[in-house]
């Protein structure tokens, strides 16, 4: 008996040491491990999280962010503008600290909100927050997020320009908002660009430039959409690029009725992984790195550096860019994307121009 309670007092001041070290050793492992009370949110616009496309790349941005930080997050998926306000008083009374919001459309009701929970820290994707259009920030606790996305859209107008068979291209949107017609002018000036420097005329239907163009009126998949785009198709176009979310879909219903064998470039994210419906249709889509961008944004507010300053999206910082032509790689001219590289370097430097409303 006297054995095993020397034993076992021996054993107990081991435990008791050992208990010391580790509550010294192990202490930053712990404190790792420890759930943050830092509480990302955020709110889609009516297009919701499964858009394939922005919306959906924002939403695995916020996610991916809450992971790295150790923390909960909240949504909220809209399903039309009037949820908008509502949402985001929701958001502020359950105690978020960072707010994401999804959209241009969602632009009003955050400076609203923003402007009145300034100790809030609020993220605004594919917005400038400037309501009154006077070139600044209407409130000072938001951080827009942009996109240049005219840049990478002229690349894709001037690989559309060299693949068309018909010698016609077209573009439709869902509404004249600045982020839908940046990537419909930034598409022109890479057709135009291309027809100038090949001295081959390329005609481009369903956008003038200036607000002239076509557009669905709204961001829905539905019958207008698909009539929309059967109207570029009716023009003779072989290569479409809708712009606006989940109207792409109403260009695939089009372009199977049409029989005919028409491309389709995605916008947002690159529609041969977020839709492996489209991957015998999608010629290549306009990128933007809204997730990489999205969980910056978000890690940073999380660790206490939120930086409201805008962030624009270039060809430069990889911000944009177009994805790869995947199913189309052996259809495309062997010189074309030698020739893209080419363009996407004077692009960079300023040798070739491209304008956006992000540049007037």
């Amino acid at each position: 008996m006297k054995t095993w309670k020397r034993t076992s007092a021996v054993a107990a001041v081991a435990i008791m040491a050992s208990a010391a070290l580790a509550a010294c050793g192990d202490a930053p492992e712990k404190s790792a491990d420890k759930k943050s009370d830092f509480l990302p949110c955020i709110l889609s616009d009516a297009g919701g999280f499964d858009d394939k496309s922005f919306n959906q790349l924002s939403y695995e941005g916020v996610k991916d962010a809450a992971k790295e930080l150790n923390s909960d997050y909240k949504e909220f998926e809209s399903k039309n503008e009037n949820d908008y306000a509502p949402a985001l008083d929701q958001f502020v009374n359950q105690g978020c600290d960072a707010i994401v919001t999804v959209g241009f459309a969602l632009s009003a009701a955050t400076v609203e909100s923003a402007k009145a929970n300034p100790d809030i820290e609020y993220i605004l994707i594919d917005d400038a927050a400037d309501n009154d259009f006077d070139g600044k920030k209407d409130a000072d606790n938001i951080k827009p997020i942009l996109y240049d996305t005219a840049q990478a859209a002229f690349l894709a107008g001037y690989a559309a320009a060299d693949y068309t068979k018909t010698g016609v291209v077209g573009t439709y949107g869902g509404q004249p908002f600045p982020t839908v017609t940046i990537f419909m002018d930034g598409f022109k000036q890479g057709v135009d660009y291309y027809a100038k420097e090949k001295g081959k005329s390329v005609k481009l239907v369903g956008w003038e430039g200036n607000d002239k163009g076509v557009f669905t009126g709204g961001f829905d998949a539905n019958e207008k959409a698909t009539n929309t785009a059967k109207q570029i198709l009716d023009q003779n176009a072989d290569v479409i690029l809708p712009v606006g979310g989940p109207i792409y879909q109403g260009a695939l219903t089009a372009i199977k009725d049409s029989g005919k064998d028409v491309a389709m470039i995605g916008v947002d994210a690159d529609f041969y992984e977020t839709d492996p419906t489209t991957r015998d249709l999608i010629f290549t889509s306009i990128l933007k790195n809204m997730k990489t961008s999205t969980i910056e944004a978000v890690v940073a507010a999380g660790n206490d550096k939120f930086d409201p300053e805008a962030y624009i999206g270039t060809l430069e910082n990889d911000g944009v860019g177009i994805a790869p032509f995947h199913n189309f790689e052996s259809k495309i001219s062997p010189d074309l994307q030698g020739e893209l590289d080419t363009v996407k370097a004077g692009i960079i430097d300023g040798s070739i121009p491209v304008s956006s409303y992000l540049t007037k």
